[in-house]
């Protein structure tokens, strides 16, 4: 049996491969090793779908996750992941590289994340050989569902928000600014929480303004991150993500204004994924025999 798994700060998407080839689906909170300790991990996976397995009968864990970033943070979820399925071989990689895998497969390319955060990374058909700093939603992530969550609250309280659209997030939330401050600065998975402002401007993203305001924020994504990458005039830049998804429409505009070839913009990694294992898989297998 085999696990492969996309997390981001938010859910982690789960593939479960049994030896007759089934999958099966599962979803779990985001395990980012940056706001969850090991004890954390392993009674969240012990509660949740691993009560559905047979823990013993798995042999692989491949698990990409946003904040799996370095051999500590790696080691969180490796560590976790063997207390509860004791048998697997556990592979712990950022979700970077499984968005590269996704989007780029073998072939170079420059892999973006549009999510709950932002990242991005050149890949040259195996690994990601450059990568410029993410700063993380307090000081960067431009583009992403923090960044601009943050744009539309700041346009609300600083009285910026056009009258319709005030109106209309008067009636989405019901909460005031001593609330929303204490959410954001003494609660847990605070960026979890901004993040989920966005789904303001995606369920009005017909309109003029929001629109400008994604706009822009992608256009910061884009001069601060991807054009730093050597030789990005002439790769594909592809997206991951729920943000990448749907205003799939203003990348398109966007890139199309700058020159830039779009490549593809996919919500959920973990298909591609799947297939990526597979073949993998396949590849050792022959070897093998």
């Amino acid at each position: 049996m085999i696990l492969i798994a996309d997390g981001g700060s938010t859910k982690a998407d789960w593939k479960i491969i049994d030896k007759g080839g089934n999958q099966s689906d599962y979803t779990t909170i985001g395990f980012n090793p940056f706001f969850y300790t090991e004890e954390m991990v392993v009674e969240e996976l012990r509660k949740s779908f691993i009560l559905d397995i047979p823990v013993d009968k798995v042999r692989k864990v491949f698990f990409y996750g946003s904040g799996c970033s370095d051999a500590y943070r790696k080691s969180i979820l490796a560590n976790a992941f063997k207390k509860v399925m004791p048998k697997a071989e556990v592979m712990i990689e950022h979700d970077l590289l499984a968005s590269a895998r996704a989007t780029c497969g073998d072939a170079a390319g420059i892999a973006c994340i549009l999510g709950t955060g932002s990242n991005t990374g050149l890949y040259d058909g195996e690994k990601i050989i450059d990568n410029v700093t993410n700063l993380g939603y307090l000081l960067g992530d431009e583009g992403s569902g923090t960044h601009l969550a943050k744009k539309l609250i700041r346009a609300y309280y600083y009285r910026e928000l056009p009258a319709h659209l005030e109106q209309k997030f008067n009636e989405t939330y019901d909460i005031g600014k001593r609330e929303l401050l204490n959410k954001l600065y003494d609660g847990e998975r605070a960026n979890v929480y901004l993040a989920s402002y966005a789904k303001f401007l995606s369920d009005h993203k017909d309109d003029l303004y929001i629109q400008q305001v994604v706009h822009r924020s992608f256009g910061e994504f884009i001069d601060r991150h991807v054009t730093k990458y050597e030789g990005y005039q002439q790769l594909p830049i592809h997206f991951v993500g729920s943000i990448a998804y749907y205003f799939s429409f203003i990348l398109e505009a966007l890139l199309s204004e700058r020159n830039l070839i779009l490549g593809l913009i996919i919500k959920r990694p973990i298909e591609n994924l799947v297939n990526y294992h597979l073949k993998q898989e396949a590849a050792f297998s022959k070897k093998q025999t």
